[in-house]
Formats: structure tokens, C-alpha cells, sequence
């Protein structure tokens, strides 16, 4: 089903998108299996409908909360909340809702979404003691541009460990379950990738330069553990890219469609050319499209990317997206400007602070393939951060480990079922013979054992400000 992806470019049959619409995702069902059970029915649009079934089964449990039960969530949190406040919450988007049967519901994690990009909101349950204050110290990111500037190059020796468990309740009797984590993919800026031990009984490693590599671990859940250590280098090198010292020739490699999310369409190229403008600079046309996506793309958390038939629209109808959504946006834009530019992610490795995160990667000969950060840059620009919000367009910072280099790129060996996440992979999957384990069933835990070889590191150990 992996390789059916594409036909979420196909479009859905009227009265489905109805009852889509309305939430009564039982008659999305029934719909679904009347239609595919027409042995006239196009192909194209049979797997486009089989795969709208594994979404709608998916999408309600992604929004559990009423709205009277997500306004009480909110109070708990911050303290009184006005018909007003709330109204202009839900009006202006930053509360992520559906209808479930006409009913609105609110999505899961809409609360810590609000505290991430609320500063106000934050502050408030800062007072009112149901959230942390921030740190008040020097800030690492900060620190460490600084020093990579000053330098010219940084390089980071990371030793991690990544484990994953299988809740008990998913246990079944003693049946073998495979499970795939993420590897450092040695390419670009990381080198010397060695893996030092895998726990399982079976272990079997994708070649280095896989587009988005893992090891895969067979075992007994409750008998066996998963879990992988190994280590590598991170080397940022700092770049001033010129516009008046671009060549007049460049490649054309990576500057396709790839559906569903990299697609052509009218209103992305009406944007992109309302984004270019006349600029015929291929940098400059990428700097205008950095610009564009972290001054207008508010960050959010977002729902499982497979619930979403065509995630760089989204981004750029609804003004919203997190890290891989901005990204990817970035990367459609900068293609249908003729600009080479590819997916790069994995996890954000500071120490004391390692999380999945998603970024970019674009071509200007002479320099070659240069960074973009527009999560991470965004929030530079909100907080007023200039020196941060122009290094993260051509540069990245050495707190990475990249693990994929390709959006949409299958697993060695390939699982038998579709993947929670088919897109990209920070937090793995699993699978017995029969059947996923889906993702609330499992957790994975990544881990810095040991960090050195940058000066940087010694500047501060925490205080990170990013999204």
C-alpha cells in the first residue's frame, strides 16, 4: 500500500467528501465498501478509497475532546477563559478542531500546542503554577551560531541510545513482533556512523545511504528488548552565500513533483510566483521563499501526516503547520521555482533535550547544498531574533541526528503493512504478522549518552528557544 500513496492526489467521490465533511465516518465506511465492491470501479480511485479508510479510521481518535471538555482543559491550565478569548482561539485556527456526527471535538493535543505558541497563554500558567517558567540563562542556539561563525566549523561526537516498548497489553502471547528505528543516514554533514550494539535477537541494518535508514529488530515483546546504541559525528560548517557570486548555471535534480504532498498545484505556483516576483536570483528566490513560509506560517502541531491528503495546501491555505509541513512546503515552493531542494530529518539532539524535528535542504551552485531551517527560523522572527532567523537560511546547527534524507521512502526490509507514519520516521514502527502496532500501543525512547568534540557544548547546557 506503500507505493499507493500517489492516489491521495485522486479526488474523493462527492458523497463521501459529505459525510467526511459532517463526521459520520461509519457512512464514510460504508460508502467506501459499496463503491470498491463495483468490479468497474478505476483502479486509481480503488486504492485512493482504501487508503481514505485506514485515514478515517484514524482521524477521530485524533480529536477526543468535546468542546465544553477542551474549554475546561484550557481553565485548568490558565484560569478563567471569556466567550470572547475562546471564540477567537477557535475563529483564528489555533485550536485545531472536526465535526465527529456534527459535533465539534477538539484535537488531542491542543492544549500543549496552545502553551508552545501562546507566549501569553504560557505566562498565564506560569502564574497560576501548571507550567514551568522558561529558563532565564544564556541561550545554547545563540551560543553556539555565534561560535560557528566565529570558527568556521563545529564538529560533534554523539554516542545515543534508542529503545522502543511495546506497551504490555499490546503483548500477544509470545508472538514476535518487528520493530524499526531510526539510524544515523551517513551523508551530508554525518560522518563515521557506527552501530555499537542492538539488543534483540535479530538485527538487520539498511545500507548507510538509505533514504531513510533504520535497523530492524525481531523479538518477543515482554521477553525481549529493543534497543540500539551507535555513534556519529555532526560537522556544521558555517556559509555566507553571496547572490552576486551564483553561477548562471544550475542543476535541475530534485526539482520535480513527487505525490501526493510535492504537486504542481494552480494556487502553490499562483503563490510561489506572487513569492518570486521578478527575482530571476536562484538564491534570492529561495531567501524569498524562507521569508515568506517564517513570517506567515504560524507553527502548530499537527495530526498524523497520514490523515492528510495533501499537507503543503494545508500549509499554504491554512497559514499554519509544524516543522516537517513548513519544510516540505519550503521544499514544493523552492522545486516549482526551478530550485533543486530536498527533505532532511531526524531528531534535534541538545543535550538534555533530544526531539523529532524536521528541516531542509537546497541546491545553489557553486555552494552546493545548503540548509534551511524554516521551524527554527520562524521562531527566531517572532521573538526578534534577526542574527538567528538569516543563519537558519543556508546553515544549520550541529544539534542533529539526520536519519532520513528522503520524504516517502520505504524501509530494508519493507513492512508488510502501512505505516503509521509513511512519510517519515524519528519514532519507528512495529508490526507482527498480523497486524501493526499503532502508535499509542508503543513508546520510544532516544537518549544522548555522551556528547563532546565542540567548545560550544561548553557554553550552556540548556536554555534552548525554538520551535
Amino acid at each position: 500500500m506503500f507505493e499507493d500513496l500517489y492516489t491521495l492526489s485522486v479526488p474523493l467521490p462527492e458523497d463521501i467528501l459529505k459525510a467526511k465533511g459532517g463526521g459520520d465516518y461509519a457512512l464514510v465506511m460504508r460508502l467506501i465498501d459499496k463503491k470498491c465492491a463495483d468490479p468497474c470501479l478505476p483502479e486509481a480511485l480503488r486504492k485512493r478509497l482504501e487508503l481514505e479508510k485506514i485515514i478515517s479510521a484514524q482521524v477521530p481518535k485524533e480529536y477526543p475532546y468535546t468542546e465544553a471538555e477542551a474549554r475546561e482543559l484550557l481553565e485548568e491550565k490558565i484560569g478563567p477563559v471569556s466567550d470572547e478569548e475562546w471564540q477567537e482561539l477557535f475563529l483564528s485556527g489555533q485550536i485545531d478542531w472536526i465535526y465527529i456526527k456534527g459535533v465539534l471535538h477538539f484535537q488531542d493535543c491542543f492544549l500543549s500546542n496552545l502553551m508552545k505558541t501562546r507566549t501569553d497563554l504560557a505566562e498565564r500558567a506560569v502564574k497560576k503554577g501548571t507550567l514551568p517558567a522558561p529558563s532565564k540563562g544564556p541561550n545554547l542556539l545563540d551560543e553556539t551560531i555565534r561560535e560557528l561563525k566565529e570558527k568556521g566549523k563545529l564538529t560533534l561526537h554523539y554516542h545515543m541510545r534508542s529503545t522502543m516498548t511495546v506497551r504490555p497489553d499490546e503483548q500477544h502471547e509470545g508472538k514476535p513482533v518487528r520493530v524499526w528505528l531510526p539510524l544515523p543516514n551517513e551523508y551530508a554533514q554525518v560522518k563515521n556512523v557506527k552501530v555499537l550494539s542492538c539488543t534483540a535477537p535479530a538485527c538487520e541494518l539498511s545500507p548507510a545511504d538509505w533514504g531513510q535508514r533504520t535497523i530492524c529488530m525481531s523479538g518477543v515483546p515482554g521477553k525481549d528488548v529493543f534497543s540500539v546504541e551507535y555513534s556519529f559525528d555532526i560537522v556544521s560548517r558555517y556559509m555566507e552565500p553571496r547572490a552576486d557570486q551564483v553561477s548562471a548555471w544550475q542543476p535541475t535534480f530534485d526539482t520535480g513533483e513527487s505525490l501526493p504532498h510535492i504537486r504542481f498545484t494552480s494556487y502553490l505556483k499562483a503563490l510561489t510566483a506572487q513569492i518570486v516576483g521578478a527575482e530571476t536570483n536562484p538564491l534570492l528566490k529561495a531567501k524569498k521563499i524562507y521569508e515568506y513560509i517564517t513570517q506567515h506560517i504560524r507553527y502548530s502541531f499537527m495530526r498524523a501526516y497520514i490523515t492528510m491528503p495533501m499537507i503543503t495546501e494545508f500549509a499554504a491555505a491554512g497559514g499554519k503547520g509544524d516543522c516537517g509541513v513548513q519544510a516540505l512546503l519550503f521544499i514544493t515552493l523552492c522545486r516549482i521555482a526551478g530550485i533543486p531542494a530536498r527533505w532532511q530529518s531526524g531528531l534535534y539532539t541538545e543535550p538534555g533535550d533530544v526531539g523529532c524535528h524536521d528541516w531542509a535542504q537546497f541546491y545553489i551552485a557553486p555552494y552546493g547544498w545548503l540548509f534551511c531551517d524554516c521551524s527554527f527560523g520562524g521562531s527566531a522572527w517572532r521573538k526578534g531574533k534577526t542574527e538567528r532567523w538569516n543563519f537558519y537560511f543556508g546553515n544549520l546547527d550541529p544539534y542533529r541526528m539526520p536519519a532520513n534524507s528522503e520524504y516517502q521512502h520505504d524501509f530494508v526490509p519493507v513492512p508488510k503493512y502501512l505505516r503509521y507514519d509513511p512519510y517519515d520516521n524519528q519514532l519507528g514502527e512495529a508490526e507482527y504478522e498480523d497486524g501493526q502496532v499503532r502508535r499509542n500501543l508503543r513508546s520510544t525512547h532516544h537518549e544522548i549518552l555522551e556528547v563532546s568534540g565542540a567548545d560550544a557544548l561548553k557554553l550552556c547546557p540548556s536554555g534552548q528557544d525554538k520551535d
